[in-house]
């Protein structure tokens, strides 16, 4: 059976690791967590006091960026893959509302784009993967054989984000979780550097309405036409 590169692109909280996730254990491909690159680099940021609510110091960050090193390593016996940064498992810390209010600002630095795009375009230059972020099907693999964008409304979006975060143990509310959705969704869309937006050949998916299992079903078969070259 031949292998193709997937590409699933969208909104933050729209589930693109959850079914990226489940597509790359169903195909037994690899599963590259994009935002998790992202988040890696913003707790770095925060960790080293170039960003705060008082101050953003960009250049700092730039000098820095050969000090980051960013890899996967799967966890047994889950094989799930987690990411490292410098070295140490980071993958819970990057999951915090903390780190998601700064990752947006972090995203738009050109110099930080082209790095994490440049180890994104070498995870996926094999077929057989898997690749979820917000300019994989524009930028980091415009040629991937399966593009999904996926949507949802900011409101729904939001609950399934504050949810997560209360099953996690962080005291939130909910007015502050939809904020920071739709304050990332317009830095997102309006930032000069690769902002989010539906690649041409992309096939959208409002998933509003939908839930995890109809969801993954609808994609996987999308993926086994693409593979049989039924379309």
């Amino acid at each position: 059976m031949r292998k193709i590169t997937i590409a699933i692109d969208g909104y933050s909280s729209t589930g693109k690791s959850t079914v990226a996730k489940q597509l790359a254990d169903w195909l037994e491909y690899v599963y590259i967590d994009t935002g998790a690159m992202y988040r890696a680099v913003t707790l770095y940021a925060l960790e080293h006091n170039f960003i705060s609510k008082e101050k953003f110091d960009k250049e700092g960050l730039i000098k820095s960026l050969s000090e980051i090193q960013l890899d996967f390593r799967k966890k047994s016996p889950t094989h799930k893959a987690e990411i490292f940064l410098n070295q140490q498992n980071v993958e819970d810390k990057i999951r915090t509302l903390h780190v998601s209010e700064f990752v947006s600002p972090v995203a738009t630095i050109s110099e930080v784009r082209k790095k994490l795009v440049e180890q994104q375009q070498k995870m996926g230059s094999e077929k057989g993967v898997v690749m979820d972020g917000r300019d994989i099907g524009t930028v980091v693999l415009p040629n991937a054989d399966l593009k999904i964008f996926m949507n949802a409304s900011a409101k729904e979006r939001a609950k399934r984000r504050y949810q997560e975060l209360v099953e996690r143990g962080e005291k939130v509310t909910y007015d502050d979780v939809l904020k920071n959705v739709e304050e990332r969704d317009r830095i997102d869309t309006t930032r000069k550097d690769s902002p989010l937006q539906k690649a041409t050949d992309a096939i959208e998916i409002d998933n509003s309405e939908m839930n995890l299992e109809d969801q993954f079903h609808i994609i996987l078969q999308l993926a086994k036409d693409r593979i049989a070259g039924r379309v």
